[in-house]
């Protein structure tokens, strides 16, 4: 028979099936092993130097809106060119200190000047046919007045020569025709009389007609030379207060239109903050609501809205902020800030430091919370919240310390180490 057919040992097949049960047992034994104590290697660990905790506290609450904040000056003054003129020559730079009537830049004044001369003539013409036509009135007076003495004198006499011959005429000594003819001279000296009142009367009011038209016209000519005058005064651009100048004209020898700027001067004594915010807060927002504005991480100033601007620009609301200390020390112009307006307040709530532990605001969330070396999952209710604090109305007690780092990877499970 040959060798290759030969019966196996039964005690060779015994043993190698001893050894594939032993191994069997031994990989069951190890993944039972495995099984149980794998969980606890792996289980997802936070290093304590590398997290930020904070304690559940009592504490006041502010609810707020976060804006963007600009400081600028309280008082600006910016003036504008009161005529067309074209620049000489700027005496000062922007960031100049300036001083009360200090001198800014210089104007071609040359065509101010003649205009105010222009119409200092034209008054002076008028007040000149004023005095005229009073003289002439006079003189016109004088003439009626002198006619009418003499023609009265006339009148008198007719007068009497009609009552002399009315009696003479009762002797018969004087006929009917020779009386009528009397009569009818007294009449008519009687009517040229009357004439000469009313010509007197016509005259006065005309030449009053005349001189209150002149006056009115000499009226308006003096407010314009005043005006005129006052132009030239402003042309000569000067500080009318203490402050920086802030910006000037155009290049020497630039044309100025009237009602052109000129120059800024800010007065940096005291300061307030100009807020934009989204429209989407803008029935959230009212004259009187205090707002925080963060100068530096330490320093902050405090004041309200004293002012909303009613137009929108690109889905956003402009707010005049007056500070509490409008001449804070570390206030500067165009300084950037952090704005917060706050439109709710609690003084005793339970309060939890912000972080970025909770994504949204006011509703349900889950935090973790440490006991011991483990943070366990906990669902709280977060109330009204700011750029510090959440208020924290339900599932948190006093003393608890929560986990206020970024946990947001670790939120589905119920446990994490903390080691």
């Amino acid at each position: 028979m040959d060798t290759m057919d030969r019966p196996i040992d039964p005690t060779f097949l015994r043993r190698q099936r001893g050894k594939r049960i032993a191994y069997a047992v031994v990989g069951v034994a190890a993944l039972l092993w495995l099984s149980v104590w794998l969980p606890s290697w792996i289980r997802p660990a936070l290093d304590p130097d590398r997290i930020r905790t904070a304690q559940v506290q009592w504490g006041a609450v502010e609810e707020t809106i976060t804006a963007s904040g600009t400081v600028v000056p309280q008082f600006e003054q910016i003036i504008f060119s009161p005529i067309n003129t074209r620049l000489v020559r700027i005496l000062q730079k922007p960031g100049a200190m300036l001083q009360q009537g200090q001198p800014i830049v210089e104007l071609d004044l040359n065509a101010a000047r003649l205009d105010v001369e222009k119409r200092a003539e034209e008054l002076a013409l008028k007040q000149n046919r004023r005095t005229q036509l009073e003289l002439d009135e006079r003189k016109k007076l004088s003439d009626l007045d002198t006619r009418w003495k003499l023609k009265n004198l006339e009148f008198q006499r007719f007068k009497t020569r009609t009552a002399q011959l009315r009696e003479l005429q009762g002797f018969g000594a004087v006929s009917e025709e020779e009386l009528s003819q009397a009569h009818l001279q007294e009449q008519r000296a009687e009517i040229e009389l009357q004439q000469l009142e009313e010509d007197r009367r016509n005259l006065v009011e005309s030449t009053q007609a005349q001189l209150e038209a002149l006056q009115l016209e000499m009226n308006i000519l003096e407010r314009e030379v005043e005006e005129a005058r006052r132009r030239l005064e402003r042309a000569h651009i000067r500080a009318d207060r203490d402050g920086v100048l802030t910006a000037i004209a155009p290049e020497v020898g630039a044309s100025i239109s009237q009602g052109q700027e000129i120059a800024r001067i800010a007065d940096l004594s005291s300061f307030r903050v100009d807020v934009t915010v989204s429209d989407i807060h803008a029935r959230r927002l009212q004259i009187g609501l205090w707002v925080r504005s963060r100068i530096n991480e330490e320093e902050y100033v405090k004041g309200h809205i004293a002012r909303i601007l009613p137009t929108v620009e690109g889905g956003v609301i402009q707010l005049e902020v007056e500070l509490e200390d409008s001449a804070h020390a570390l206030l500067r112009p165009n300084q950037r800030v952090d704005a917060y307006i706050v439109t709710a307040r609690k003084d005793r709530a339970l309060r939890l430091k912000r972080g970025p532990f909770i994504s949204g605001r006011e509703g349900l969330h889950e935090v973790f919370v440490v006991r011991g070396q483990t943070g366990v999952k906990t669902e709280v209710r977060i109330g009204i919240a700011n750029f510090e604090y959440y208020e924290v109305e339900e599932g948190l007690i006093e003393g608890d310390e929560v986990i206020i780092s970024d946990v947001k990877d670790y939120l589905h499970l119920d446990e994490v180490q903390i080691k």
